[in-house]
């Protein structure tokens, strides 16, 4: 199996996966609740981002549009200004 280098050096790395995976639990709750369905062009946004110490309890999520979440200005790292 070939794992090209950028997921070896960055995706695949503990503090990237552990992220993600929160992500994807945001997401899987609020499907569950009915507020979101895949293909549906929202997205699940923290309101107190996890790189500013936010969580994913209920209380600090909610369904955006896909532009809406993705124009904050980001560092070069990814994380919002």
């Amino acid at each position: 199996m070939i794992i090209n280098s950028e997921y070896q050096n960055y995706d695949g790395t503990p503090a990237v996966k552990k992220k993600r995976a929160q992500r994807n639990k945001a997401r899987r709750m609020l499907e569950r609740e009915g507020a979101v369905t895949k293909g549906d062009g929202k997205d699940v946004d923290h309101i107190t981002p996890l790189g500013k110490g936010g969580t994913t309890a209920r209380s600090n999520l909610r369904v955006t549009s896909a532009t809406a979440n993705r124009s904050f200005k980001r560092k070069s790292d990814g994380s919002q200004k």
